[in-house]
């Protein structure tokens, strides 16, 4: 017969062992090309942090795009996904994540060829991705892109 766990006594003294102590946060770990390594989770939080933690002229670039899109859509939806911020729209899905690199912030549109214009950056089978450098972000056309990102049905990942 198995003794219970919640009837074992407690040990006191000084011989007890105390609670762990809690991490303090240390710097946040810059991988390949200076992209912030951020634990996976929801909510604006890790989405700050990682934005926080870009380095250099990457950080400003960041909290535009942020800016931008939470003006294009009231009430986005945003999480931290492979290291990486995503915004979307509940029961739609994932429109848009950024990415840091050494030389320029990459934005892709999961399903960008639905965008008109269609962004001329990178291409994979739905998605269109633009490198944004320190002074070239078009916010008029970011805007404009990100509102029609929103309309339509996103990645469901």
């Amino acid at each position: 017969m198995r003794k219970s766990l919640t009837n074992k006594p407690r040990k006191t003294g000084p011989n007890a062992k105390s609670p762990p102590k809690a991490k303090k946060a240390g710097p946040v770990k810059l991988l390949s090309g200076g992209n912030p390594q951020i634990s996976k989770a929801e909510g604006d939080a890790p989405v700050q942090a990682y934005i926080a933690a870009m380095p250099g002229w990457k950080s400003a670039v960041g909290r535009r795009l942020d800016a931008l899109i939470v003006r294009a859509v009231p009430g986005v939806r945003k999480a931290v996904k492979w290291n990486s911020p995503f915004y979307g729209v509940e029961g739609q899905g994932w429109f848009l994540g950024f990415h840091v690199f050494t030389r320029y912030i990459k934005v892709t549109f999961f399903r960008g060829t639905s965008l008109k214009p269609v962004p001329t950056g990178g291409t994979g089978k739905e998605a269109r991705w633009l490198d944004i450098h320190e002074d070239d972000l078009d916010e008029a056309q970011m805007t404009a892109w990100v509102k029609q990102a929103a309309a339509i049905p996103g990645w469901a990942k």
